[in-house]
């Protein structure tokens, strides 16, 4: 930090937008975190000075792209440092989901548990099924090499095949149909925003089960919802959630659903590393070169 002349917000939480306007008076750039939504308005608000917002994220989107090009406000972010963190979430939810963890923990909390039966909270094994990863980039690949380890078969979709061991599926309809388990890995944009919806729920096998380590909206909450109490699907492991921290209330009710916090990259090697990592970015894009990890 000795690097920047600072003006440091030192709570815990996020500041408010204005808040955030104050700070950015007398800067040339902005560090900021996924609670900080730098929308349009707030972009047009800042002061001319400021030329890039490096964000302490992988996703941005919270930062209006369209507005910070607009004003020529480089966007930066923090990829690849937090991959193993995110994947290792991801196979913990896929471990919790399918083995009824929430269920067993919550049975000895309650001291409600009587005893070893031979049909207790008997859960799905993972040897031979199907994994489907919708999103094949550095995590999505990172849960598949954890997966396959457990004997799964890998099946995914994206935008273009990649070079790994696995089924490659054209269209996301395809992938769901396939997909005993349906680990979610995509960006949210206007197009991925509800894509897991009743109809995406109904093309995928009877008893799946889905996990969400990539954004909230990327999935319909009323639809996961209705197809966890109905038994449609047998499971859900989410780590995310539209709205956050406010979660949908449904979720918290239902048995079937092994929930965190947003707990993706939350180790203190990985946080340690973002930090670094969106630090290099200023300093690299304020000695007059191109910041390593550019958005826009």
């Amino acid at each position: 930090m000795d690097t920047f002349e600072t003006n440091l917000s030192t709570g815990e939480f996020a500041d408010n937008s204005e808040k955030l306007i104050q700070h950015s008076q007398g800067v040339d750039g902005i560090l900021c975190t996924p609670c900080d939504q730098i929308g349009a308005d707030l972009i047009a608000k800042l002061p001319d000075r400021i030329r890039i917002i490096s964000t302490f994220s992988v996703g941005y989107e919270h930062v209006d792209i369209a507005a910070a090009k607009k004003r020529d406000i480089v966007v930066t972010n923090t990829p690849g440092v937090l991959t193993d963190a995110t994947a290792d979430i991801a196979m913990l939810l896929i471990l919790g989901a399918t083995r009824r963890a929430y269920e067993g923990e919550r049975l000895i909390r309650e001291d409600k548990w009587t005893g070893w039966t031979p049909t207790q909270l008997m859960g799905m094994g993972l040897q031979g099924k199907r994994l489907g990863i919708l999103g094949m980039g550095r995590i999505g690949q990172a849960v598949a090499r954890r997966a396959k380890a457990f004997g799964m078969d890998i099946h995914y979709h994206n935008r273009r095949p990649v070079a790994f061991d696995a089924t490659y599926h054209e269209t996301a309809e395809s992938l769901l149909m396939h997909s005993d388990v349906l680990s979610l890995h995509c960006p949210l944009t206007p197009e991925t925003k509800g894509l897991l919806n009743t109809q995406a729920i109904e093309k995928m096998p009877q008893g799946a089960v889905v996990v969400n380590t990539a954004r909230g909206p990327v999935v319909d909450d009323e639809a996961l919802i209705a197809a966890l109490k109905s038994g449609r699907l047998r499971a859900a492991g989410l780590d995310v959630f539209t709205g956050e921290p406010h979660l949908h209330a449904g979720y918290r009710d239902l048995p079937n659903t092994f929930l965190l916090p947003h707990l993706g990259s939350g180790t203190v090697e990985t946080r340690n590393a973002m930090g670094f990592c969106a630090l290099e970015n200023l300093k690299t894009f304020f000695e007059g070169k191109t910041p390593p990890n550019v958005v826009v």
